[in-house]
């Protein structure tokens, strides 16, 4: 098989390694699992069809010619001006339950499809998007160039290119009909601004959280709601700035996905003011383990002392203790007493002379290895020396007879010594 000449034909039903039929992931923003897909007569409840253009934009329309549309047809839509050019991402009952969630209030909301896609309009289409980033570059120079304190963050092209549409973040209200002027003597086109919020721009924008995944945002979150650091403090997590705020520099959605559970399962424990008290000390909260169900206690309340891990039940059980003014031995339950941790003494079975020992070992192998050396040099030198006194003599004499180079300095240290005397006497002939 000739790989290198290859056509690939990506499907239309999705990629990114899901695909099955209309039910799979796609290369689309906020896609919608059709768990109704392959039911028989799925698409003939309604006529509504779920259309999805640039990034997270969708839009709801009837299918007034009776079109068969799948999952990932393009199709030609009804616009003002004009007409646009979008992807189809639902059909079938599951349309009905989001034009509920779209809070769409009337039926001019909804618009009809005009057409398959032809070969005409996707090439009109591709050129209107090749022109989407060079005018939104241009376009934040001309708002510079005006003073005004907005951005720009994208633009989006009508599939027929005329209208454009230029989504922007601002943090207070912007005058910007001098810039909708000049944006359309410039780009010769229908302009419309929408303001959108940085969460929006995130998932427009897409890319990956730190949890490795795709932004809830980009996937398949739709509405947003607001993020206090209260949901961190019932989640026992670090209020640490850098890792609260996600990629849209506000505070992670995801931080309201187990608040409510973190919220019902701390209702089974005490109060953290509340003081446990036994006949050793008093014991203060210093952490706990919701999920787990542990408490842990100190006896100090600004530092870790003496702790002490107990269940969220056996706490409740010694406050009710204390009230009925009754304090308990420990914490712990009486079949599970805490055993006394007690120094360990590292010199129990040791000996405090065990070092003495090795020096004198060193030391008497140093003195025959001395006397090893010094035993050709005495036998060399033997010739030279007087002859050694008898038996009884004091060892002062011999010390006088082994320094025979000196005589007056022997002489002179015999006389201190006290013994100049003997030394006349008692020395050899």
């Amino acid at each position: 098989m000739d790989y290198k000449n290859l056509k690939y034909k990506i499907t239309n039903d999705g990629d990114r390694g899901l695909c099955c039929g209309a039910c799979g992931r796609q290369d689309r923003q906020l896609n919608t699992y059709d768990w109704l897909g392959d039911v028989p007569g799925n698409t003939e409840d309604t006529d509504l069809v779920e259309v999805q253009f640039k990034n997270t934009r969708k839009a709801y329309y009837h299918n007034v010619n009776n079109l068969e549309l799948k999952k990932g047809d393009w199709v030609a839509v009804e616009a003002n001006p004009g007409h646009d050019i979008g992807v189809v991402t639902l059909t079938g009952r599951l349309v009905k339950l989001q034009v509920k969630k779209a809070n769409l209030k009337g039926p001019d909301d909804i618009r009809r499809i005009y057409r398959i896609a032809k070969e005409v309009d996707m090439q009109k289409y591709k050129e209107a998007k090749g022109r989407e980033h060079a005018t939104m570059i241009e376009s934040r120079q001309i708002a510079k160039n005006l003073g005004l304190q907005m951005k720009i963050g994208d633009v989006e092209y009508q599939g027929d290119c005329n209208k454009a549409i230029f989504y922007y973040i601002a943090d207070e209200r912007v005058d910007f009909r001098q810039l909708i002027k000049d944006l359309a003597a410039t780009f010769h086109v229908r302009i419309e601004m929408k303001q959108i919020g940085a969460r929006q721009e995130a998932g427009r924008i897409g890319g990956t959280g730190p949890c490795g995944r795709e932004l809830c945002c980009a996937t398949w979150m739709k509405s947003f709601s607001s993020v206090s650091t209260n949901a961190a403090r019932f989640q026992d997590i670090s209020l640490n700035p850098q890792k609260l705020a996600g990629m849209c520099a506000k505070l992670k959605c995801c931080l309201n996905y187990e608040v409510d559970n973190y919220m019902e399962a701390g209702k089974r424990f005490p109060n953290k003011e509340t003081i446990l008290q036994t006949i050793d000390s008093d014991y203060y909260q210093f952490k706990t383990d919701i999920l787990a169900g542990l408490i842990t206690y100190s006896t100090d309340k600004r530092m870790a002392a003496n702790l002490e891990t107990i269940t969220a039940e056996r706490a409740q059980e010694i406050i009710a203790m204390n009230k009925n003014g009754e304090k308990p031995d420990s914490l712990q339950p009486d079949d599970m007493q805490k055993e006394s941790d007690r120094p360990i003494d590292l010199l129990a079975n040791e000996s405090l002379t065990r070092f003495d020992r090795a020096k004198k070992k060193k030391k008497n192998r140093n003195k025959q290895n001395s006397s090893k050396q010094s035993a050709p040099q005495s036998q060399q030198q033997g010739q030279n020396r007087q002859q050694e006194p008898q038996q009884g003599q004091p060892r002062q004499q011999v010390e006088g007879q082994r320094k025979p180079k000196n005589r007056n300095n022997d002489r002179r240290n015999n006389d201190n010594r006290g013994g100049r005397n003997d030394y006349h006497n008692n020395a050899p002939q």
